[in-house]
């Protein structure tokens, strides 16, 4: 594999690109089993599998960009609440995964390139 690739690509954990990967499939099942007639146009499902490729990357920015202003700070909520926000942001991280993916690609490409050093 080209080194660019392997450090981008490749640059997440086998087992948390396929635990991102999954709950990435959730959305274009929720697409599918809400489309009573099954008639949305194949962009719309090219769409929503690049969306679920590249959500894991996406994913990995946003926990970054999370974990870098909440800090270790703990915050108190209920499970309802906890987890509508959970869904929330995996949604837009997965509708705006081929936006945000590029910076999280650019960061394990970053990350990788200085252990090399």
């Amino acid at each position: 594999m080209h080194p660019v690739l392997a450090k981008t690509f490749g640059g997440l954990s086998p087992a948390c690109y396929v635990r991102h990967f999954l709950f990435g499939l959730l959305f274009p099942g929720l697409l599918y089993m809400a489309s009573g007639s099954r008639t949305f146009p194949p962009a719309v499902w090219a769409f929503a599998l690049a969306c679920s490729v590249l959500y894991p990357y996406a994913r990995f920015a946003y926990e970054g960009v999370a974990g870098y202003v909440v800090g270790r700070n703990a915050f108190f909520a209920s499970a309802t609440v906890l987890l509508l926000t959970k869904f929330v942001t995996m949604g837009c991280c997965w509708l705006f995964a081929p936006v945000i993916a590029p910076l999280g690609l650019a960061w394990l490409y970053w990350h990788h390139r200085g252990a090399d050093r």
